[in-house]
């Protein structure tokens, strides 16, 4: 079975940074296009970025403004995301995703999920 496991999330102030990991298993992850999605409290889900199986192409959402990395290492399984500048308005629980999921984000294949959460 597919797994995905996420964590580095935390509580930062703003301004702060932060490195989400998301170690995966049950599938050829070299194979499969990664994303990011995030989940508000009270929101939905909403698309944060893509990369592709060999991490050469990398997609983001307009918010994102350059504060936002994403990046993988096939040989260990891994996706990556660092988070920099955060603003209160990233508070979200960050979910990694099998695929590229832009065109169907509900019906992403995801982890459990790390929460992040900006305050002062």
């Amino acid at each position: 079975d597919v797994e995905l496991v996420e964590s580095g999330g935390g509580l930062v102030q703003p301004g702060g940074s932060l490195r989400l990991s998301c170690v995966s298993s049950g599938f050829t992850f070299s194979s499969s296009d990664m994303s990011w999605v995030r989940q508000a409290p009270g929101k939905g889900l909403e698309w944060v970025s893509t990369i592709n199986r060999f991490g050469g192409i990398r997609s983001y959402a307009s918010f994102v403004k350059g504060r936002f990395t994403i990046s993988r290492v096939n040989a260990k399984n891994t996706l990556y995301l660092q988070l920099s500048s955060l603003a209160p308005e990233d508070t979200a629980k960050y979910y990694c995703a099998k695929d590229d999921v832009r065109g169907n984000i509900e019906s992403a294949l995801k982890g459990q999920g790390t929460q992040v959460s900006v305050s002062s």
